[in-house]
């Protein structure tokens, strides 16, 4: 909302409904905000506090929004409109009495260990929903964030800012790429092999988007200075995350993760590793601090040589919360789009086999790739071991809790 004064805009501090509120606490009608003398007095339920049941009459105790604590109010259910959190609070209310007392029919009285933790309960589901606005607002992607933790009472991590794209770290330049391709359709008539063609690299993509190419093998995308438009099958990578995700709380104590909302073909993309590209000196001092917190978000850009690092600790896009698994559906490869400097390449999943609609994502955070099997990607015998794809910078002996058949025991 904004005050209008000569001309001038000013935008208000505080948002819409908080507005509608202290019209509310000071009874005063506003028009502008939608507030009448008819619906002055209507109230919203912002959570459920307590229950009761009184002669097979239920009662909750409500907080109401923009109202403090000591305004709640034992409420009648047939005075309740709202059916969603009705239906969330009992929901809470008999997961935990099947933990605690493994049964599910609420008593008549709450003791007050138990109506706090629902009160708990329901302050992480509101502050993890205005997490997933915060996420969505900011997502540069077609695919939409979800948030659930169904586990604990952890709630959306303190120090975490979701990027769409690297974020370069200090004396560190990526330099855009000086031409493009000229091609009227990259893939059925590709001039001069296309932009692959130009760095002596092979085509990525079929028709259906899907990557064609073996582990290990980069990928050149056309860039900004093409001729093709958007629509180009040489254009997946940069167009970003296309399905609907899920952050949610796994219950083995792997923290957070990713599942996929919708099914993923294979060899389709799914996401890039982003976060802070800094110098492997960085990461080395970087390191010693996550290895006391047990965190493993360096990401090695060893291409052709180890020089840089992306660090998706505290910036980072949704594949920061993606878990290991030594039996990954997720296989990492090696972008060049509008830098082609080598030391600098885009890492992005691809999927290894079909993925099912909430099935977790995973990656080899120790990935390997088998240079006798790998063909060169280059149009001579002097590849080498170049273009194995990174990983996550290798420094403590993690205990591996994938769970999966090949387990390794061990992260690294």
């Amino acid at each position: 909302m904004a005050e209008n004064l000569k001309g001038c805009s000013v935008c208000c501090k505080s948002s819409w409904n908080q507005l509608q509120d202290l019209c509310r606490l000071a009874k005063l009608s506003c028009p502008a905000l939608g507030i009448s003398k008819k619906n002055l007095y209507d109230f919203e339920v912002e959570y459920l506090c307590d229950y009761k049941k009184i002669r097979e009459q239920e009662y909750y105790l409500v907080k109401w929004r923009g109202y403090p604590d000591s305004e709640n109010t034992w409420e009648p259910r047939q005075n309740l409109k709202c059916v969603r959190i009705l239906k969330q609070f009992h929901k809470d209310l008999e997961r935990e009495l099947l933990r605690r007392h493994r049964r599910s029919k609420p008593p008549r009285h709450l003791d007050p260990n138990l109506a706090n933790y629902l009160v708990q309960k329901a302050k992480q589901r509101r502050a993890l929903q205005r997490w997933e606005q915060e996420l969505n607002a900011k997502r540069g992607h077609l695919g939409r964030i979800t948030v659930e933790n169904e586990v604990d009472l952890d709630g959306p991590p303190r120090s975490f800012v979701y990027i769409n794209e690297y974020r370069v770290g200090e004396g560190i330049t990526l330099n855009q790429v000086a031409v493009g391709c000229e091609c009227q359709d990259c893939l059925l008539a590709p001039t001069g092999g296309c932009c692959p063609g130009a760095s002596l690299h092979k085509f990525a993509y079929n028709d259906q988007g899907q990557v064609r190419l073996k582990a290990g093998q980069p990928i050149y995308e056309c860039n900004s200075r093409c001729c093709c438009g958007y629509d180009c099958p040489n254009r997946v990578v940069q167009k970003g995350i296309r399905y609907d995700l899920c952050i949610f709380r796994t219950n083995d104590g792997r923290g957070w993760g990713v599942r996929t909302l919708e099914k993923i073909r294979k060899n389709s993309f799914v996401m890039e590793y982003v976060g802070e590209i800094i110098t492997s000196e960085e990461a080395e001092r970087r390191g010693q601090i996550y290895d006391r917190q047990g965190a493993t978000y360096l990401f090695d850009l060893d291409y052709v040589e180890d020089v840089y690092t992306v660090d998706a600790a505290y910036y980072g896009n949704i594949s920061h919360f993606v878990n290991h698994s030594c039996d990954p559906n997720l296989q990492v490869y090696n972008v060049f789009i509008d830098n082609l400097d080598e030391r600098l390449p885009r890492i992005a999943f691809f999927a290894t086999r079909t993925i099912w609609a909430g099935e977790e994502l995973t990656f080899d955070y120790n990935m390997q790739v088998d240079p006798v099997d790998m063909e060169s990607t280059r149009m001579d015998s002097n590849f080498g071991l170049a273009g194995l794809p990174g990983s996550p910078k290798k420094r403590v002996r993690i205990e591996c809790k994938c769970g999966t058949a090949a387990c390794r025991k061990y992260l690294f």
